[in-house]
């Protein structure tokens, strides 16, 4: 039952109680008028009695006063008039007519008590209003009592018994209250119908509203609600509309960013805010995944969650990891259904000594053999109608590593629907692979200069290439800064090579001291070094650059001999404002070094396009 019948359900109950109670309430109101009416009716005529008895006994026709009371019986709305005597007057008078005796109780107790007598009471089946009134001795008024009776003020001299038919009464009254109750109900069947318009707009717009927000609970927004109305119930249709309006374009407009975000592409059915929700709870667990193998010490943990990833999250049973060795074109497995001990096992054994015949590792692309069976022929079916999707792990603009799904044609589409989904992870998981890849090399070859702490030049030329693929990736710009003590070889030649060695651990030390963690140094050759300031421009390295300078020039180095100051002069290049190639970049800043050094030493020179001659030779 809807709203509507609820409540016209209700009022119609509540409208049929006050019909009954106001048809109740007129019955008692018109029945307690009958008797007040027939009550004074009968007054009328028992005084009429009462008069007319006293004019009898002092005109002296009081033997006439039978017929007088017949002829009162016989007018409309009286059917019997009687009168009985008192003790006093039959004491005074005799016993009188023989109808004048007190037969009846109810006419005795009037008698001895003085009390009228009014009561509704059936006779021979018919309804009458039976009254008894007593006949009270007054003095008041000529003539009065006394002049004929010899009793005092208040004798019940008798009782007059009056009759009033009643049954013309009652069917009078039924008809009333027959018209009342009829009134009442047509007025409330008027109020029903009145009330069953007023409530239809609402009645309307409320199984609107539940419709639209149905919708709306299962991801359609489309839903609008009629507006009925220019009143509350018109606003509230209005509202929805706009809430809807709202609602369909900001999440259409969060689920297209998000699918772009993971590659996902919606068609638009279905629920689209389950859709979005579900998209936006992947990249929020995606990134507290990234969060968690940032933590991890080593790649082979980072390895191993995603290989929990695929058997946990989404159920993928049949998969295989591997990892790229790109300087030794090899792929090593790394998880091979959850087993990181095992080995190739769904392609060809070819790919191990042989990355680039991984479709993936050579393109970079996803390889869905769901969709094109046969695209990468390296694939080796465990069944008949087994299939795959390899997705590449991308780091530095190649892929580092190869997730692979496989899976019977049947569940295709499903490993085909994870796809973006394990994109995001895997996205998640390029540059931390990286990261740990490139500090467990760096913990294996040693690329740390053992006397000042800093990098070597062999780190330089294996990262070189990350940082170059990183710095056009994110389109930012960074800058080498070559540094040349002066007079270095006078140091080693006066004071001896201990003496030269700690010179160079203090310029190591303030070199450390003005960069920031991100940045790198170099001790690229002898009292020669290099910086990388990364994200920086060549304003910003120039100010570093004098920084150092500034203060090499004013540090004091103890020796055994005294005290040594030395100065230093740099030369500054930026990638890729100067050059789009790191060496020819590195070539710059030397260039700019020299001219420093032929400037008279102790300065800081920023590379220029003419200080490099048409030979590129300085």
């Amino acid at each position: 039952m809807n709203l509507r019948d609820k409540i016209l359900l209700v009022s119609a109950m509540i409208l049929a109680v006050l019909v009954c109670v106001l048809t109740g309430l007129s019955a008692l109101s018109l029945k307690q008028f009958s008797l007040y009416t027939a009550e004074r009716h009968a007054r009328s005529v028992a005084e009429t009695v009462k008069v007319g008895l006293t004019e009898s006994m002092i005109n002296g026709t009081i033997k006439m006063r039978q017929q007088f009371l017949l002829r009162l019986a016989g007018i409309p709305g009286v059917s019997e008039v009687r009168v009985a005597r008192g003790p006093a007057v039959i004491a005074q008078f005799g016993p009188g007519l023989a109808a004048e005796n007190a037969s009846h109780h109810d006419v005795k107790d009037v008698l001895s008590t003085g009390r009228e007598i009014f009561e509704l009471v059936e006779i021979n089946g018919e309804p009458v209003f039976h009254a008894v009134i007593p006949y009270v001795a007054s003095d008041q008024g000529v003539p009065n009592c006394l002049q004929c009776h010899a009793v005092r003020v208040g004798t019940v001299l008798g009782a007059v018994q009056v009759d009033i038919p009643f049954s013309e009464v009652r069917h009078k009254g039924r008809i009333a209250v027959g018209l009342v109750g009829l009134a009442v109900l047509v007025a409330a069947l008027a109020a029903l119908a009145l009330l069953q318009k007023l409530l239809r707009p609402l009645s309307e717009t409320a199984e609107a509203v539940r419709d639209v927000t149905s919708l709306a609970v299962e991801g359609d927004f489309s839903g609008r609600v009629l507006q009925r109305s220019s009143d509350e119930v018109g606003g509230i249709a209005l509202n929805i509309n706009q809430l809807m309006d709202f609602l369909q374009r900001e999440v259409g407009t969060i689920r297209k960013r998000v699918g772009e975000l993971m590659g996902f592409s919606s068609d638009g059915r279905g629920n689209q805010l389950a859709h979005t929700t579900e998209l936006v709870e992947g990249l929020v667990q995606a990134s507290q995944f990234k969060q968690a193998i940032e933590e991890d010490q080593t790649k082979v943990e980072i390895y191993q969650r995603l290989a929990d990833l695929m058997r946990g999250k989404y159920g993928v049973r049949r998969f295989s990891i591997y990892e790229v060795a790109p300087s030794k074109n090899r792929m090593t497995a790394m998880s091979i259904d959850g087993d990181p001990a095992a080995t190739c096992r769904h392609c060809d054994p070819q790919v191990m000594v042989d990355a680039n015949s991984c479709r993936a590792r050579r393109t970079g692309h996803e390889v869905n053999a769901v969709a094109f069976p046969g695209l990468c022929t390296m694939f080796r079916p465990g069944a008949e109608g087994d299939t795959h999707v390899c997705l590449p792990i991308n780091q530095s603009g190649s892929a580092g590593a190869i997730v692979q799904m496989v899976t019977s044609r049947e569940e295709g589409d499903l490993a085909s629907r994870l796809v973006p989904f394990v994109s995001v992870y895997l996205r998640e998981a390029g540059p931390v692979l990286e990261a740990k890849r490139l500090m467990e090399h760096l913990r294996e070859n040693s690329l740390r200069d053992p006397m000042t702490g800093l990098y070597n030049r062999r780190f330089l030329e294996d990262y070189v290439g990350a940082l170059v693929n990183s710095s056009q990736r994110r389109k930012s710009a960074f800058s080498v800064l070559m540094l040349d003590l002066d007079y270095f070889k006078q140091v080693n030649d006066t004071h001896g090579h201990e003496a030269g060695d700690k010179v160079l651990k203090t310029l190591a030390d303030i070199v450390a001291r003005s960069v920031r963690s991100s940045d790198i140094a170099v001790r690229y050759g002898g009292e020669e070094f290099l910086l990388v300031l990364t994200d920086t421009g060549v304003e910003p390295a120039l100010m570093v650059a004098e920084k150092i300078r500034a203060e090499v020039e004013g540090t004091k180095v103890p020796l055994p001999s005294g005290i040594l100051q030395k100065t230093i002069s740099i030369g500054v290049a930026e990638f890729p404002a100067d050059a789009d190639s790191f060496w020819q970049v590195v070539k710059y800043a030397d260039v700019a070094l020299y001219k420093a050094k032929a400037a008279g030493r102790n300065r800081v020179v920023r590379f220029l396009p003419e200080m490099w001659d048409s030979a590129g030779s300085y």
